[in-house]
């Protein structure tokens, strides 16, 4: 029987998550996957080698969805297909998405292969970079672009937790849905006034159609020019 990685990571990917690194062995891995544990070994020394590729693998995907929001002309277009691509990664990917947030408690970061690392840090700053381009183009409350990103994922994260446990009876549309409208109640308290009054419509909009709002940025403030839209190589 020919194994094929990606199998490999995905059956490690439900034995880290039910049982942490004491639920992965390479014998119920091989189990599993239906093969002798010697075949196993040919394509993996260790467990310890699998878990390096699971987590690694589980970060590039991640990685790879965010990076679609670089699709957006405008800061505020890259700001919401972030959080779309999140909660999209989210629910097409459960269990790398899970395997990404107690990865701390599996393997340290300097365990990962350089690029995984890099990737890792990379998607941190890219939610934060979001952030700072929000603040700077007049979206978003002046305040520490950090905990600005902090506390969005906290929300997301949170929300998307909730829903993977069952615990808000939602089928995905549903779900998504929900996403939307209280990811935008959370925008009323983080984003300039003058935006709020300005995209109020156009997102209730998006939020129904399923889009990222489209703005050129808030209402210029007296004395100040329109902000010009922002591309991003």
């Amino acid at each position: 029987m020919a194994l094929h990685r990606d199998k490999i990571l995905t059956q490690a990917c439900e034995l880290l998550i039910a049982g942490g690194l004491d639920g992965l062995s390479m014998r119920e891995l091989a189990r599993r996957l239906g093969v002798t544990a010697p075949a196993l070994y040919r394509h993996y020394a260790s467990k310890e080698k699998v878990l390096v590729d699971v987590v690694g693998e589980a970060i590039k995907t991640f990685a790879q969805y965010l990076y679609k929001a670089l699709e957006g002309r405008t800061p505020m277009e890259r700001f919401s297909l972030t959080g779309m691509r999140y909660v999209d990664f989210a629910l097409e990917h459960p269990q790398f998405y899970e395997i990404i947030h107690v990865s701390h408690q599996l393997i340290g970061l300097e365990e990962l292969p350089k690029e995984a690392s890099a990737q890792s840090c990379a998607t941190g700053q890219f939610m934060v970079d979001r952030v700072r381009e929000g603040v700077e183009c007049g979206m978003l409350k002046k305040a520490d672009v950090n905990d600005v990103a902090m506390s969005i994922w906290a929300h997301a994260h949170g929300i998307v937790s909730l829903y993977h446990r069952g615990l808000l009876g939602m089928e995905e549309e549903q779900f998504r849905e929900f996403f939307r409208q209280s990811t935008w109640r959370l925008m009323k308290g983080i984003a300039d006034e003058g935006f709020i009054a300005d995209m109020d419509e156009e997102v209730q909009r998006a939020v129904a159609a399923g889009e990222a709002p489209t703005s050129r940025g808030p209402r210029p403030m007296e004395g100040q020019s329109t902000p010009e839209v922002v591309d991003v190589e």
